[in-house]
């Protein structure tokens, strides 16, 4: 299995590691930074570098369908490598960043927008929600003007781990309809933003509200009669 960093840790940007695997999806190695893709936010791109001046230029992170396990996907043509080869990986922290600000930015518009969530995505600058609220009006202005308050208020966002127990005794702690968060092996990865809001999670955030920035609702949408759809996207 592959020691995944970026679970514990979200502002690490880099890691020394060996190639695991390789095989016709990508290299999975011992260790990583590289989020793979699930849960709405997109995978890691990157590159990892080799002591004889190699450089592997990474696409994509995705989960292995065997195991779950990273699997990092290297550009057209990038050099080829072995099992057993030591490497560095190194993520674009730039975009990792912006990621990362606005998967916790959509933890706020939960807390803002009340209603079990049906859907949601997230990409380089924007992000958007949808909502079982078959008979809400939402407003655009009153959205973007909680959830500035909340992002201003910088308020502490942390990662933390519950029983399986507490989760089932605590249903109201899941918001998504279609997606149930995995358990079975004891515990449960939660994202809490201290006061506002806590529900299982297992992408990456920045540590603080106030590191999101300034955000504007750019769309709303009816989805069909149940669904509304919140897009969002930074203010800069």
């Amino acid at each position: 299995m592959t020691e995944e960093i970026f679970r514990q840790d979200s502002y690490a940007k880099s890691c020394e590691a060996r190639v695991a695997a390789v095989d016709g999806m990508g290299l999975r190695l011992d260790r990583t930074v590289f989020y793979p893709e699930g849960g709405g936010q997109p995978g890691d791109t990157g590159a990892l570098s080799f002591a004889d001046g190699r450089v592997v230029p990474i696409i994509d992170t995705k989960k292995h369908p065997a195991d779950g396990t990273p699997v990092h996907v290297p550009a057209p043509g990038a050099p080829g490598v072995k099992p057993g080869e030591a490497l560095v990986a190194t993520v674009d922290w730039a975009r990792r960043h912006r990621l990362m600000r606005m998967h916790t930015a959509l933890h706020v518009m939960c807390a803002v927008i009340p209603g079990s969530v049906t859907g949601g995505g997230l990409a380089d600058g924007k992000g958007r929600i949808d909502f079982d609220l078959p008979d809400a009006s939402l407003d655009k202005d009153r959205i973007a003007a909680e959830m500035n308050r909340i992002i201003r208020e910088d308020h502490a966002v942390r990662v933390r781990w519950i029983a399986d127990e507490e989760l089932d005794a605590k249903p109201e702690l899941i918001r998504t309809m279609s997606v149930k968060p995995p358990s079975g092996t004891g515990r449960v990865r939660v994202l809490e933003i201290e006061g506002i809001d806590l529900q299982p999670c297992g992408g990456t955030h920045v540590a603080r509200t106030g590191e999101i920035g300034p955000v504007k609702v750019t769309k709303i949408e009816n989805k069909g009669r149940h669904n509304r759809r919140v897009n969002i996207a930074f203010d800069e």
